[in-house]
């Protein structure tokens, strides 16, 4: 009968009504609400703890502020040319990018190699990373403390020295101009380089083993192993450390204020320049200058970050990207 849509019978086939499909606009804007959603949460926690702030302290950097009450004493660039002429602050960038320049020389040649030996099969492996990063998790107040009260004129480290016949070398190692940035240094290795080994570990174990075996077919010796292929390609490992040490020596403060205090760290050569915005800020009731200080670390560290990407990790994160750039 016709009108049934029978097959065979010569009647047309009722078609179903087709699926809508979503529109490129419409896919477009649940993408980009999706996206909202999940990081407006993020976003507004940055911009309340990190951007916010930034923007107060470079409000407040233009006026004579007591800390509490509204800032009307306004000085314009006053705080910042204060800054700039300020020997004071040329000695502590002076000692920031020391406290650069020796983290790195120090903690990398040590990690590479506590790295190197526990990535090789050895007995107490597990228990031997252990201890190497728990320095790291310890609280920056005990380790000052703990090193503060060693590091005395009377205290354990002169001691011990005395103890095994060694009292010539017994110092003053808080206090010497000569030695207390080189104490520093020992204190900033012994704390952070389990961070390293941690890292440096996790970047060799990505490292195909394959590369390995055929080196050793080859007849390639260790040493050249680790030199043609274990560190090359440990570099990205390698830059990205560096550039957090760098950033974190900058920013140096708790260890050196809990250890030295804001008074001594500058007569001993270790002062920072957070400790001296805490001298010349908080601790001197000027929270307007401290407030320029503040502004100024954050443009030194950003400028040398962005530097640091562009002629640095250019390479690591143009390989990151998963479109391709027009």
């Amino acid at each position: 009968m016709p009108g049934t849509g029978k097959v065979g019978d010569g009647a047309p086939r009722a078609s179903s009504p087709a699926t809508p499909r979503p529109t490129r606009k419409t896919a477009d804007w649940r993408k980009r609400l999706e996206i909202t959603i999940l990081s407006g949460p993020a976003i507004i926690v940055f911009v309340g703890f990190v951007i916010f702030p930034v923007i107060l302290a470079a409000y407040y950097g233009f006026f004579r502020w007591k800390g509490y009450g509204p800032a009307t004493d306004f000085v314009g660039w006053g705080n910042y040319l204060i800054i700039f002429a300020d020997s004071a602050f040329h000695e502590v960038v002076l000692h920031n990018g020391i406290i650069v320049v020796l983290s790195l020389v120090f903690q990398l040649p040590i990690a590479i190699f506590l790295a190197l030996l526990l990535n090789q099969k050895i007995r107490g492996r597990s228990l031997i990373r252990v201890l190497i990063f728990v320095p790291y998790i310890i609280s920056e107040v005990i380790v000052g403390i703990g090193w503060g009260l060693m590091l005395q004129t009377n205290g354990a480290v002169n001691d011990l020295l005395a103890a095994v016949g060694l009292g010539t070398f017994r110092a003053d190692w808080l206090s010497d101009p000569k030695i207390a940035i080189w104490s520093l240094m020992v204190i900033i290795t012994w704390k952070y380089v389990g961070f390293a080994v941690i890292l440096f570990l996790a970047g060799l174990q990505s490292i195909p083993e394959e590369l390995f075996e055929a080196a050793s077919i080859d007849g390639a010796t260790y040493w050249q192993v680790q030199r043609h292929i274990t560190l090359p390609l440990l570099g990205p490992t390698l830059r990205i450390w560096a550039f957090l040490s760098i950033i974190g020596s900058l920013q140096l403060f708790d260890l050196v204020f809990i250890i030295w205090g804001q008074y001594v760290a500058s007569t001993a050569g270790t002062s920072t320049m957070a400790t001296y915005m805490v001298a010349n800020g908080r601790t001197s009731g000027n929270f307007g200058y401290g407030s320029a200080v503040a502004v100024v670390m954050f443009l030194i560290s950003l400028v040398i970050a962005l530097t640091y990407q562009r002629f640095v990790l250019r390479r690591d994160t143009a390989g990151a990207l998963t479109e391709r750039q027009k």
